[in-house]
């Protein structure tokens, strides 16, 4: 490492390559590479290759930490208890900024407005320069923000909605007496018999029906705000003496209320939410804001008006102003929102929230911000911009990687998608597999370069067009009508999907697809079992890996448990599990990884101290099984376990199913936190495919390929067709039109986003949709149908 005195380490800005010497993050083997500053380059490989540990876990991180320890001593504790890349050195690396797909976690008060930073510049318009209430003084513009006590509604703290509660929701069947359980939002166990040992002490009938009580002592018990105290004389066993206590009422209202806003659990809190509705707030409207900030307008408009519109039409809202300052801050204004339009988001609105966001719509939202911040010299690491885009849109963002580049920055792509491969400077191949069959350097040279590169599968695809072999487009033996659907921007539509076969639904970001397809249930008809195949994580912290939501981990612990070891010193199956004291280390607490809180910064994990990320204490280790102890187990890769397990039918089934779907790389134990959407994604299906046919099921995937090398899209699409060929039917939201020229019925939303979609523009075989007027898709469906022999 460098010396302490250097905190920048060797960056020579006449260097024209960042020079990456001996990386070994991850599955990388010893890798050396050149990338040149100042392009546009591509990392490409299949899942699990190397190519995100060499982009994000190598050249991302040692930025970061050089960063770091040029800011804040105390980050050097930090890097110490972290650890700094696994690389000997890096050269020539300027400063990084990073725009991952990470979800971190959007509260309710964020939006596209405070994402983008457009919401400043519309409440300095209105401070500015608004037309105030003759006599009104001029505001400040915290005024305008919903987000701080000068701007916020004050009877909903600027939340723009108010959580209240109904007769209904707290006591669902009045036919029950109080004791027979008619207020089903009060608390269980001791708790609920405590209430209602109160309400008989101050003289209810809590055995008459609920329904039969009087109105004015229902209205009380359910919404008091009194909180009387009494004497209550318990009668419950009769073989315990139970003393007579001081007992505190509290209404079922107030209960639920407080649980919600106060609870830690998260279990309690969704269950207090269950008896709540939310109203728009009655003071302002839902409009979040003063009275005062609402009587402010610009160009006849209020500011929560404004900031429901979507932005292509905001910009044309904004008018032409009349004062000079007023001109300057439109102008400001629309050459923020020009780049988001161009990204294809145009059909949003400030005031939509965060977490109704996709992954990709964020991402693109931060690159769209990035283009204004006007910084100059530094690396852009960006994980699969692509993700979620419609090919019209893809033009689009590779012209603002273009604008990146020309501003002087370099831009590093991980990235699947043909066409933005094609059009880059660069392209670094990773590969030639996965895992522990990956972590090399193919090739690190201009894209064209690469078709001399025959072990690439990366090649394969951006030079020669596999031919996919045609299939016969299957008949469906039923429809399943959804709809009509008023939500976002559907209004009313009606969608017929075939049953038994294949369907594709697609349309540009914000048509709708998302919206319509969230609408099919388990309880329509036709439907049968449902399971929706999402890219959320198969766990939020290091406990939950492959092993344990496949299963396959109860197989181990019963074979671990059948050892002559296990059973001479008495260890049951829960010795090997490390959820439960007993066989797991404690300091970890069977995580194998400790926590490190910072300021400011994500929390992150290192290998716990004591037993070295092992998860298990010294004693549990001895016991071995076929020579290795559960430790060593849960570190082979699903190919290796494949191997090991042979024997052992029940183990053979999910450690199939994960290889079915190119999971072969995995470790069994790899933690939850460490993989991909993707990954997580194809877990749950290998999960769902070793469950065995039990009649029919209809599969959900939302974008299924995000995240995947055309490799393991042809992996993937094989086992989906194998579902739909055991009588299943499987209907997924894409955009990768090699995938929809494949699907037996396409349904294409649109023709625009927002707006300017939410109609269903064509539906039908490939072949028809790809001839429809006025579909954004038809042209690039028929380019992939017309590529096929």
């Amino acid at each position: 490492m460098h010396s302490p005195h250097d905190p920048h380490g060797p960056y020579d800005s006449h260097d024209p390559c960042v020079r990456v010497r001996g990386a070994r993050e991850h599955n990388l083997r010893d890798v050396d590479v050149d990338i040149p500053r100042d392009v546009v380059a591509v990392f490409t490989g299949v899942s699990g290759s190397g190519k995100s540990s060499l982009a994000f876990g190598t050249v991302y991180a040692e930025a970061q930490r050089r960063y770091f320890e040029s800011v804040a001593p105390y980050a050097r504790r930090l890097i110490h208890q972290v650890g700094a890349p696994k690389v000997d050195e890096i050269t020539g690396l300027p400063p990084a900024v990073s725009l991952e797909q990470r979800r971190s976690a959007p509260t309710s008060r964020s939006s596209v407005g405070t994402v983008t930073n457009l919401s400043n510049s519309l409440r300095m318009l209105f401070s500015r320069a608004g037309d105030h209430p003759p006599g009104a003084e001029r505001l400040d513009s915290d005024a305008f923000s919903p987000n701080t006590a000068a701007g916020a509604c004050p009877q909903c703290q600027g939340l723009g909605q108010v959580h209240t509660t109904t007769e209904e929701l707290l006591v669902p069947d009045p036919s029950l007496s109080i004791r027979e359980g008619a207020i089903a939002a009060w608390p269980g166990a001791w708790q609920g018999k405590n209430l209602r040992d109160i309400l008989d002490a101050l003289g209810h009938d809590v055995d008459r029906p609920w329904r039969e009580l009087p109105a004015k002592d229902r209205e009380w018990i359910l919404f008091t705000d009194e909180q009387p105290v009494v004497t209550v004389h318990p009668v419950r066993d009769a073989d315990r003496i139970q003393r007579p206590y001081q007992g505190t009422y509290m209404s079922a209202r107030r209960w639920v209320m407080k649980t919600f806003a106060e609870s830690k659990s998260a279990t309690l809190r969704a269950k207090a939410e269950r008896f709540l509705t939310s109203a728009p707030c009655p003071a302002c409207g839902g409009r979040r804001l003063r009275p005062e900030a609402l009587a402010v307008t610009v160009g006849g408009r209020t500011i929560a008006e404004l900031a429901a519109l979507p932005l292509s039409e905001l910009v044309a809202a904004l008018g032409t102003p009349a004062s000079e300052t007023a001109r300057v801050l439109v102008e400001d204004l629309r050459s923020r929102i020009a780049p988001v339009v161009e990204l294809g988001l145009g059909y949003l609105s400030l005031d939509r929230a965060t977490p109704t966001l996709s992954a990709g719509e964020l991402q693109r939202l931060r690159l769209a911000t990035q283009l204004r911040s006007g910084l100059f010299g530094v690396v852009y690491v960006l994980d699969e911009p692509s993700a979620g885009l419609h090919p019209a849109d893809t033009e689009a963002l590779r012209t603002v990687l273009e604008r990146l580049k020309a501003a002087g920055n370099s831009v590093f792509v991980v990235e699947h998608h043909l066409d933005v491969v094609r059009g880059a400077d660069w392209l670094v191949d990773v590969g030639p597999g996965a895992g522990e069959h990956g972590g090399r350097v193919l090739h690190s040279g201009p894209p064209a370069a690469l078709a001399g590169v025959p072990e690439s599968a990366t090649a394969r695809y951006l030079f020669g067009r596999r031919s996919a072999p045609a299939r016969e487009v299957r008949e469906p033996r039923g429809w399943l009508t959804v709809g009509p659907v008023i939500r976002h921007n559907l209004r009313g539509v009606t969608a017929e999907f075939p049953l038994g076969v294949f369907t594709a639904v697609t349309g540009v970001s914000g048509s709708g697809k998302s919206t319509l397809i969230g609408e099919i249930r388990e309880e329509l008809p036709g439907v049968g079992r449902l399971v929706e195949v999402d890219q959320k994580p198969i766990g939020r912290t290091p406990r939950s890996n492959p092993a344990t939501y496949t299963g396959l981990f109860d197989v181990v612990r019963k074979l671990f448990a059948a050892t002559d070891e296990a059973v001479a010193r008495g260890y049951g199956v829960g010795r090997f599990s490390f959820n439960v004291p007993g066989g797991r280390c404690e300091t970890c607490q069977g995580e194998g990884f400790v926590g490190v809180e910072l300021l400011f910064l994500p929390s992150t994990y290192t290998p716990c101290p004591e037993c070295g990320g092992a998860r298990y204490n010294a004693k549990t280790l001895q016991v071995t099984y076929r020579g290795r102890s559960v430790a060593e187990v849960l570190d082979l890769t699903v190919e290796a376990a494949v191997e090991f397990f042979a024997d052992v039918p029940a183990a053979a089934r999910p450690l199939g199913a994960l290889l079915d779907v190119g999971l072969g790389y995995l470790r069994l134990g790899q933690p939850a936190t460490e993989l991909s959407g993707g990954e997580a994604q194809r877990i749950k299906l290998a999960a769902e495919l070793q469950r065995g046919r039990r009649g029919h099921t209809l599969y959900l995937l939302d974008e299924p390929t995000t995240g995947l090398h055309p490799a393991d899209v042809e992996v993937l699409m094989r086992r989906l067709h194998a579902l739909v060929d055991a009588g299943n039917t499987v209907v997924v939201v894409e955009h990768d039109m090699d995938v929809v020229a494949g699907a037996d019925w396409v349904v294409d939303l649109g023709p625009g986003g927002g707006d300017a979609g939410g109609r269903i523009v064509a539906a039908g075989a490939p072949a028809e949709v790809a001839r429809a007027e006025g579909s954004a898709t038809a042209p690039y469906l028929a380019r992939a149908l017309g590529s096929r022999p």
